[in-house]
């Protein structure tokens, strides 16, 4: 019985995971983490009123890694993902559609400066990567 029980288990979470790991494209959780982080990198660059919480950032990063990584994704195919090029114009146009439904613009700062302030005054997860210099 209990043979019968871990093979049975086995082969469910293979399946599992080989499902899971379809596509880290297809991770909703992991890109929207992957959004906020761009979405505030874009706000700290363009806006001088505004700066990184650089180490927030980074352990914020190093969760969505071993997310993937728990999800069975490789080093290198997490790697080859974050630095695609395709993957990285898909982020920056999901970034413009965010910063657009906001009413702020890539290209103006002062926009984005706003939108910084908001953010951060929101307590939001974009926000907990800026603050205020």
């Amino acid at each position: 019985m209990s043979l019968i029980l871990i093979t049975i288990l086995a082969v469910g979470l293979g399946g599992a995971a080989g499902a899971a790991r379809a596509d880290l494209a297809d991770e909703q959780d992991i890109n929207s983490g992957l959004l906020a982080i761009s979405v505030a990198d874009k706000i700290r660059r363009e806006c001088s009123q505004i700066s990184g919480r650089f180490l927030t950032g980074r352990a914020y990063a190093t969760q969505l890694k071993s997310m993937a990584s728990q999800r069975g994704y490789s080093d290198e195919e997490i790697e080859t993902y974050v630095n695609d090029s395709a993957g990285k114009a898909k982020m920056r146009e999901r970034r413009n559609a965010y910063f657009k439904s906001k009413g702020a613009s890539n290209l103006d700062a002062a926009s984005l400066c706003r939108l910084g302030r908001d953010e951060i005054k929101n307590r939001s997860l974009i926000g907990s990567f800026l603050k205020v210099k």
